[in-house]
């Protein structure tokens, strides 16, 4: 099995060095002048046509290395080996400034000022050419941070939603570059007299109209996507960044099939990943129970079949349509797939208008709610016990990702043969009603026997709040509200069943050969015939728009199939769920949770409250030098990450192995 996956994994990296050094070659003269005519006698086929090039040199690799991604990612979720540490390096471009000098004296034209300012005119062109095509670069990986269900990130140790910060960066550089060489152009059509260009569509060439518009549609898509609109006004963000599919639509019109090949294989995964999780999100998710914090904030508990496993720190998307028909959130799963077998519980906290709405509905005279899912999603693998010790560095809602570390270390600590790191948990809080974040960590059902084994460590830090509040309702640190089950619930499940990995490579080598195949037989037997690969004669909008529609309908094809025939192999496991949870003793249940329970004792045991001050982080970390290993999880505000950082990375210690979690986009 080792073999195999060693084998699967240089084959991969062989191949997207090939992609890489492809994607190099192409803006030298080496590539034009000599490789492009040799490779077009023998790549633009009657079949493809001259998209044939960028077809099988652009598209094919990435497509081959994401269908042995499944291959790797399933034999590794088999295997189960410990996340391997990995590091990032950062590429830094060069910015090339282009001046053109004009003769200023405008009484004297003669054939020398003429060859000068059409050389000048020609370097301007292709310079606005250029910057057009570093940002066709962006774009070839533009959608591979925001596929979800990835098969590619995960080879790099990254997930969506740790790596959407570089669809950002992508977004943003790309959205410059694409801005400047339409500048460009503007300017070079006003100078030669022509800027009436800039609505031309030629039917045989590029049509220029088409990248107005895609430029236009950029642009209000860029702007809301802007730190302010993104946090300050959510709702105008969501939805204006919905428009990326007319973008993507007016963006291949204008560039063309063969370009389009350069960027396929990102926008390919990304629409069936995107179609995949609308067919999960169709259906209702059993939505068993919540509890309510004194702080305001929620843990729902959904159903799930035994057979969803994820890892500790994934996340779940949640859509209400009582509140939003289109709007999805993504929040932090809590619970361990492996010590909570049938359930699912993730931690919301109300602060925004969506969350309020939700609270007040949940918090109301309620019995049940409509709720869809998508997900979880988390890195592929999480070796909790990889170290001697563990520090868990949080700040306000940052502890929940480390609810779900704890709990999976708890169902490791009823193996008495595994060695477990000691826990050292620093939290902090603005308020004194926050601390019940802390009673979270421990499952609803859970004996003494289950943690007897786990040395965790709480220090907690209020920060707002000098001492204790004299009055305080210590009689009831939660509450738990049940919900009925309703027809229509379904408990949470992979969308392709457990071997999830295995089934989306069927997926995308079943879609991707169907796309060929019908791209071959349009092009032969109807563009052929009336271009005969010149280029000059066929419409040039609507090789793009056959390249799409037929993409779209294999995608939508090969989906469906699958996803029908994988849902039909889990109804019995569906079954048995729902009838665990549809008895009426299963959901009329006490809701109070008491002080004197014994997970709540457990914690008051395991816990240091300080009142007034915030963690003294550098000699925290430092005091743990004495461990030959210790693991430095953070997940809180940027200016506590950025400390925990730097205190890692100063010498001062070598014993200390950083990790940050951001839910800052």
């Amino acid at each position: 099995m080792g073999n195999m996956r060693s084998l699967v994994k240089i084959l991969m990296v062989v191949l997207f060095l090939g992609w890489i050094f492809v994607w190099i070659m192409i803006s030298t003269n080496l590539f034009k002048s000599t490789w492009t005519p040799k490779l077009a006698k023998n790549l633009n086929t009657t079949y493809f046509g001259p998209q044939g090039t960028n077809l099988v040199l652009l598209t094919v690799p990435m497509m081959f290395i994401a269908v042995l991604s499944c291959v790797y990612l399933h034999v590794q979720k088999k295997t189960t080996q410990p996340q391997r540490e990995w590091k990032l390096k950062r590429i830094m471009g060069r910015v090339i400034m282009v001046m053109i000098i004009g003769d200023s004296d405008s009484n004297r034209v003669n054939f020398f000022s003429i060859v000068c300012c059409s050389f000048g005119l020609a370097k301007f062109r292709a310079f606005g050419l250029r910057i057009g095509y570093v940002g066709h670069i962006c774009w070839a990986f533009l959608f591979f941070p925001v596929t979800r269900a990835s098969t590619i990130l995960p080879l790099f140790g990254l997930t969506s939603e740790s790596s959407i910060k570089y669809h950002i960066w992508l977004g943003h550089i790309s959205n410059f570059l694409f801005l400047v060489h339409t500048v460009v152009f503007l300017i070079y059509w006003a100078m030669i007299n022509k800027l009436m260009e800039t609505f031309a569509w030629n039917a045989t060439y590029v049509p220029n109209l088409a990248g107005t518009i895609a430029m236009v549609i950029g642009i209000a898509m860029w702007v809301t996507s802007l730190p302010y609109y993104r946090r300050k006004k959510f709702e105008l963000f969501f939805y204006t960044h919905h428009l990326y599919g007319l973008y993507i639509v007016f963006y291949v019109i204008h560039v063309g099939d063969s370009w389009f090949c350069m960027i396929l294989p990102n926008v390919f995964l990304f629409f069936i990943d995107r179609f995949l999780r609308f067919l999960q999100s169709t259906k209702r998710s059993r939505l068993v129970s919540a509890r309510i914090l004194p702080s305001d904030n929620l843990e729902l508990t959904f159903s799930k079949i035994p057979g969803l496993h994820y890892t500790p720190t994934s996340i779940l998307f949640l859509h209400v349509p009582s509140i939003s028909k289109l709007q999805w959130h993504p929040f932090t799963v809590t619970s361990s797939s492996n010590l909570e077998k049938d359930t699912l519980s993730v931690v919301i906290r109300k602060q925004g208008s969506w969350t309020q709405k939700l609270y007040t509905q949940i918090s109301s005279s309620i019995d049940s709610l409509e709720v869809s899912t998508e997900g979880p999603y988390g890195p592929n693998s999480f070796d909790v016990s990889r170290h001697n010790s563990l520090i868990l560095v949080s700040g306000g809602s940052g502890i929940t990702p480390f609810i779900s570390v704890i709990r999976e270390l708890i169902f490791q600590s009823q193996n008495q043969s595994t060695k477990l790191p000691d826990v050292l948990l620093v939290c902090s809080f603005k308020d004194y009603h926050d601390l019940a974040f802390l009673d979270l960590i421990f499952p609803l059902d859970i004996s003494v026997s289950d943690i007897s084994r786990l040395n965790l460590r709480i220090e907690a830090y209020v920060t707002r709040e000098d001492k204790k509040p004299e009055t305080t309702d210590d009689h009831r640190l939660l509450q738990t509200k049940w919900f009925k089950p309703q027809p229509q619930d379904s408990p949470i499940s992979p969308v392709l069943g457990p071997n999830n990995f295995l089934w989306l490579g069927v997926v995308i080598l079943s879609s991707f050969v169907m796309f060929l195949l019908l791209i071959g037989i349009v092009t032969r037997y109807y563009i052929y015939p009336v271009d005969h690969n010149t280029g000059s004669i066929y419409n040039f909008t609507y090789r793009g728009l056959w390249d799409m529609f037929l993409g779209c309908v294999c995608i939508f094809i090969s989906s469906s199939i699958v996803f029908l025939w994988r849902k039909k192999q889990n109804k019995e496991g569906d079954k048995e769920s729902k009838k665990q949870w549809s008895s009426p003793g299963s959901w009329f249940h006490g809701h109070v949770r008491e002080l004197e329970s014994v997970p709540y004792q457990s914690i008051v045991q395991a816990t240091s409250v300080h009142y007034g001050s915030k963690p003294n982080l550098k000699k925290i970390l430092l005091d743990a030098e004495g461990s030959e290993d210790v693991g430095v999880m953070v997940c809180g505000p940027k200016k506590m990450r950025h400390e925990v950082a730097k205190i890692c990375s100063s010498g001062l210690a070598k014993n200390l192995h950083f990790e940050a979690i951001s839910f800052n986009w």
